[in-house]
C-alpha cells in the first residue's frame, strides 16, 4: 500500500513538471539550437526577468563577437547596428524554424564588407559559402554558416600562376571576367612595352605548357636584358647583342644611327666607290631586307651584256674590273693570251679601246681574229690574193713592226738581187711624191729596168724600143761594170785607152734636158779632135 502511495507521488510530480514547462517555454527550439532545450538551460539565453540577452547570444557564437568587435561585418552594419539579436534570429518556433532568413535576392552584399562587382553579382549564396572555402576550422564544422571566409580571391578562386604572383588578382584581373587582365600594365612592369611590343600577343613572350599536371602561362622569369631574349639574332653576334644600337621599337626594318653603322661587320664590307654609294642605293625596299651581294650582277646590271658567258655561267666583274673605279680593267696580257687571240708584237701596246671600243659600246665578242677585221687591207685589189691568202697580213708584215717586211720575192718573176735587194717595197711600189697621191703597183709590172729606172741614156741604147740596162750595168751599182768598149763600134786602142770617157762623151742639151752622148754617126778624128 505504501508503495503505491510512493508512485502516485512520482507521477503527480512528473505530470506537474511537464505542465509547468510547457507553460513556461513558448515553443520547440530550432533544430541548430536543441541542445538547449530544457528548463535548466533557458538561463544559458536568458537573464532572469528579462529578455533574451545578446551578451548570451555572443557568448555562444564568438566568431561572430570576434567580428563585431572588430567593427567588421554585416552585424556592424548600419542596417543591424543597435539591433538586438532576437529581432532578426528570434527562436521558439518549431525545430524546423529557420533561424537564419533573409531575402538572398534583395540581400545587400555591399554591407559585410565585401562588395559584390562585376560576375559577382550574377553569383548564387551558395556558390560562394561553401564549406570547403570557409577557413576556420571551427566554423567549418558547423552544419552551415555565412561565416568563416575571407575576402582573398584565392579562397574560391583557384591559383592559376600557382605562386608566381601575388594572390590579390584584383592588382591584375576585373570582376567582370578572368581574361583579358585588364587592370595590368605593362608599363610598370620592369619591360614597358614600346613601339611594335605593343600589338604583340601575350602569348608571344608568355608561353604556355604545363606544370604540377596543369595548364600554366609563364609571367615570371622571362628574360629580357638583351632582345636577343626573345629575337633571334639574325646577325650571328657580328654586331653584338644589342640590337637597340641600330634597331628600334616602332619597327625591326627603321634603322637609327646610320652614320654611325660599321658595314665592315656585316658580309659585305664596303671598299672603294662603293663607300660613297648611298644606303639606298643598294637597299631599295626595307633596309633590313636581305639582299644578294655575291656576285656583283646581284646589284650591277650587265654592261657587256653576256659576252663573257661559257658554258652558261659568266665570270664576275671582279675577275677584270676592281671596287676603285668600273673604269679601267685588270684584265691581264695573260689572261687576255688565253683568249682565243694572243697578244704578240705591237699588239701588245696597243689600247683596248683601239680594237673593243669603236662604237658607242664595248665589243668583246665576234669581233674578229684576221688582220682586215681590225686593219684595212690597203694592198686590195693591188696585191693577188695568192700572196697573201684571207687577206693574211702575216703573210708579209711582222706583228713587231708593221715595216718589217718578209716577203720572198723570188716566188714572183723577179728575183731580187743585188741594190734591189736593199730596197724597201715602197722604192718600186708604190709610185707619186707625195703620200696622200701614192699609188701601189704591184700587178702588171714588167721586169724591164724601164719600168721603174728613167733611161738616163734617153733612148739611145734602145733596141726595138727597149733599154736593157743589164748589158752595161749590174744589180750591185750604176757603174758600167759589164760594158766592154771593145765590143762597140768604136774599139779603144793605143791612146785611146787612156782617155777619159768625158773626153770623148760630152754632155749634151736634148729637149731641154743634159744628157751625156755615148752615140756618134760616124767615127772621123776631128769628130773628136779639132
Amino acid at each position: 500500500m505504501r508503495a503505491i502511495r510512493t508512485v502516485g507521488v512520482i507521477l503527480f510530480i512528473t505530470l506537474i513538471g511537464v505542465r509547468g514547462f510547457g507553460q513556461i517555454s513558448p515553443g520547440d527550439l530550432t533544430q541548430v539550437h536543441s541542445h538547449l532545450e530544457g528548463i535548466s538551460n533557458c538561463t544559458l539565453c536568458h537573464t532572469l526577468g528579462e529578455k533574451v540577452s545578446d551578451e548570451k547570444c555572443l557568448d555562444c557564437h564568438k566568431e561572430l563577437k570576434a567580428r563585431i568587435d572588430k567593427k567588421a561585418g554585416y552585424h556592424v552594419s548600419s542596417e543591424v547596428e543597435g539591433k538586438s539579436c532576437v529581432k532578426c534570429h528570434n527562436d521558439h518556433h518549431g525545430t524546423k524554424f529557420q533561424i537564419v532568413r533573409f531575402d538572398t535576392l534583395q540581400f545587400n552584399h555591399d554591407l559585410t564588407g565585401y562588395k559584390l562587382e562585376g560576375a559577382h553579382k550574377l553569383k548564387k549564396c551558395t556558390d560562394c559559402h561553401r564549406k570547403e572555402f570557409i577557413s576556420d576550422q571551427k566554423i567549418k564544422e558547423k552544419k552551415f554558416s555565412y561565416l568563416g571566409m575571407n575576402t582573398s580571391c584565392l579562397t574560391c578562386h583557384d591559383d592559376f600562376h600557382q605562386k608566381t604572383l601575388s594572390e590579390n588578382c584584383s592588382n591584375c584581373h576585373g570582376f567582370e571576367k578572368f581574361k583579358p587582365a585588364t587592370k595590368f600594365n605593362h608599363n610598370k612592369s620592369k619591360f614597358a612595352l614600346k613601339g611594335k611590343h605593343v600589338e604583340v600577343k601575350c602569348i608571344k613572350c608568355h608561353q604556355v605548357d604545363t606544370v604540377n599536371g596543369v595548364k600554366f602561362q609563364h609571367f615570371t622569369g622571362i628574360k629580357f636584358d638583351n632582345c636577343t631574349s626573345c629575337h633571334t639574332d639574325v646577325h650571328k653576334n657580328r654586331f653584338g647583342q644589342d640590337c637597340r644600337k641600330c634597331h628600334t621599337e616602332d619597327s625591326f626594318t627603321v634603322v637609327k644611327g646610320m652614320d654611325k653603322f660599321d658595314h665592315d661587320k656585316t658580309r659585305f664590307p664596303l671598299k672603294g666607290k662603293h663607300q660613297t654609294v648611298t644606303c639606298t642605293s643598294c637597299h631599295k625596299t626595307k633596309i633590313t631586307d636581305p639582299i644578294k651581294h655575291d656576285r656583283c650582277t646581284d646589284c650591277h646590271q650587265d654592261y657587256h651584256q653576256k659576252q663573257f658567258v661559257k658554258k652558261g655561267v659568266n665570270p664576275d666583274c671582279s675577275e677584270c674590273h676592281s671596287v676603285n673605279s668600273f673604269k679601267g680593267a685588270s684584265f691581264t696580257i695573260e689572261q687576255h693570251n688565253k683568249s682565243e687571240f694572243q697578244l704578240q708584237g705591237a699588239h701588245l701596246a696597243t689600247p683596248c679601246i683601239a680594237c673593243h671600243l669603236k662604237g658607242e659600246k664595248w665589243s668583246f665578242k665576234k669581233i674578229g681574229e684576221r688582220c682586215n677585221d681590225c686593219h684595212k687591207d690597203i694592198h686590195d685589189p693591188y696585191i693577188d690574193k695568192k700572196y697573201y691568202p684571207e687577206s693574211d697580213c702575216r703573210a708579209c708584215h711582222s706583228v713587231e713592226i708593221w715595216s718589217d717586211i718578209k716577203f720572198d720575192h723570188n716566188t714572183t718573176k723577179f728575183k731580187l738581187v743585188g741594190a734591189h735587194d736593199r730596197q724597201t717595197c715602197r722604192i718600186c711600189h708604190f709610185k707619186g711624191s707625195t703620200e696622200e697621191i701614192r699609188k701601189q703597183e704591184f700587178k702588171g709590172l714588167t721586169t724591164q729596168c724601164a719600168q721603174c729606172h728613167s733611161d738616163s741614156h734617153y733612148g739611145q741604147f734602145e733596141v726595138q724600143g727597149v733599154t736593157d740596162c743589164t748589158r752595161c750595168h749590174t744589180n750591185e751599182n750604176w757603174k758600167p761594170e759589164k760594158f766592154d768598149h771593145n765590143t762597140a763600134r768604136f774599139v779603144l786602142d793605143g791612146r785611146h785607152i787612156n782617155v777619159a770617157c768625158i773626153k770623148c762623151h760630152k754632155v749634151q742639151v736634148i729637149d731641154e734636158k743634159k744628157v751625156i752622148q755615148y752615140k756618134f754617126e760616124e767615127f772621123k778624128c776631128e769628130t773628136c779632135h779639132h
